[in-house]
C-alpha cells in the first residue's frame, strides 16, 4: 500500500527525473518506456518501491507516473510495449484493462488535489498517433475541464448508449458521445467500443482519441460520458482528447 509519505517522495522523484530528461522528450519518443522498463519495474523488483513510478502492478501489467505536466496529472502506461491507440494488443480478448486501473488510480488525482472530487469531476484520456510524443501507450488521468463538464451535464438527456455525435464542438473540435455503466464490461471496454461501434474506427485506430469522463445519472446511477474524436490534420485537429481536461484542476463545485 502506497502511504501517503512515499507518494509524495514517488511524486518528487519522478518530477526531479522527467525534469532532466523533459529537453529530450521531442527527440526521444521512449523515454516514458524507459522510465518505466528500466527504473520503475526493476526497482520495484528488486527493492519493492517503485520510484520513480508511484505504483507498479506487475500482475495488472500497469505503472503509474505522476507527470511533469500539473500538479494532479498521472500517467498510466503499460509494462508491456504497447506503442498506442493504434497497437492491436489493447484489442486483444486477453488484454489488461488499463481504463479500470486508470479510473482507479483517480484516487491518486484526488491526493494530489488535496480536497475532494465528485467523479464527474475527473477523467482519463488518450490521445492519437498525430497528438502524442511518445511511442508508450500512456492513458491520461486528471481533472476535466469546467466548461466540458458543464456542457455534458447540460447534455446528458441527449447522451444515449450508442455513439452519436456531441451536440456542439469541445475545445473546437467535434465529438462523438455514448454513455456507459462501466469500464470493465467484458468485451466492451472504452477501446472495444470505439473500434467495434463507431464507424471507421477500427480501420484508422491511430487516428482515434477517446477519454472517459466520470458521471452521475439522472437516476443517479454512477457510470462514464465517452467521447471519441477523429485526428484531421487538414484543419489542424491532431485528435488530443487530453485537450479536454483540465491540468490545473482549478474546478470549482458543479
Amino acid at each position: 500500500m502506497l502511504t501517503r509519505r512515499h507518494w509524495f517522495a514517488a511524486t518528487v522523484a519522478a518530477a526531479c527525473l522527467a525534469a532532466g530528461t523533459a529537453g529530450s522528450h521531442a527527440a526521444d519518443p521512449n523515454v516514458l518506456w524507459r522510465i518505466v522498463h528500466e527504473r520503475c519495474v526493476p526497482h520495484q523488483a528488486q527493492f519493492g518501491v517503485p520510484l520513480p513510478c508511484a505504483a507498479v502492478d506487475r500482475a495488472g501489467g500497469y505503472a503509474l507516473l505522476k507527470d511533469i505536466a500539473g500538479a494532479t496529472q498521472f500517467l498510466l502506461i503499460p509494462t508491456a510495449r504497447v506503442t498506442g491507440i493504434e497497437d492491436p494488443a489493447i484489442l486483444a480478448p486477453n488484454a489488461p484493462n488499463y481504463w479500470r486501473a486508470a479510473w482507479d488510480a483517480t484516487n491518486l488525482v484526488r491526493a494530489a488535489a488535496d480536497r475532494a472530487l465528485p467523479r464527474q469531476d475527473l477523467s482519463l484520456a488518450i490521445n492519437s498517433i498525430h497528438g502524442r510524443s511518445q511511442n508508450q501507450l500512456h492513458i491520461h488521468i486528471d481533472c476535466i475541464r469546467m466548461d466540458v463538464r458543464d456542457a455534458l451535464r447540460e447534455h446528458a438527456a441527449e447522451i444515449g448508449d450508442s455513439w452519436a455525435p456531441f451536440p456542439f464542438p469541445l475545445a473546437g473540435h467535434p465529438y462523438q458521445a455514448m454513455r456507459v455503466e462501466t469500464l470493465d464490461r467484458p468485451g466492451a471496454g472504452p477501446f472495444q467500443l470505439l473500434a467495434d461501434r463507431l464507424p471507421g474506427a477500427r480501420a484508422d485506430m491511430g487516428d482515434e482519441t477517446l477519454i472517459a469522463v466520470g458521471a452521475t445519472f439522472t437516476d443517479g446511477e454512477p457510470g462514464f460520458y465517452l467521447l471519441a474524436g477523429r485526428a484531421d490534420l487538414a484543419t489542424g485537429n491532431r485528435g488530443e482528447a487530453e485537450e479536454l481536461q483540465d491540468h490545473s484542476c482549478a474546478l470549482k463545485p458543479g
